[in-house]
């Protein structure tokens, strides 16, 4: 699916406006998750920010096996889908 299509289709807005209507909101979500806010749509879901710890450990299998290896620590963008998109997944 095209999503850009599929919503000047169902909004009967231009494509031209459409999309800048979802630039508007893709960038508003990811500077929003970027700062460290989490964003939430009523029953759709919410994104955002979660640090994760770096790791080590050792290689177990291959030409380098038993070779040392670290992450560092880093962040990631979590999804949690709400209410009724999960119910619209599963059928509900």
């Amino acid at each position: 699916m095209e999503l850009i299509s599929a919503i000047s289709e169902k909004t009967s807005q231009t494509k031209k406006d459409t999309e800048a209507f979802l630039t508007a909101f893709t960038n508003t979500v990811m500077d929003a998750v970027v700062d460290g806010d989490k964003v939430l749509i009523v029953g759709f879901g919410g994104w955002e920010k979660k640090a994760t710890k770096g790791a080590e450990g050792t290689i177990q299998f291959g030409d380098r096996k038993g070779e040392k290896w670290t992450s560092e620590d880093s962040f990631r963008v979590s999804f949690k889908a709400g209410k009724s998109f999960s119910d619209a997944v599963k059928g509900i």
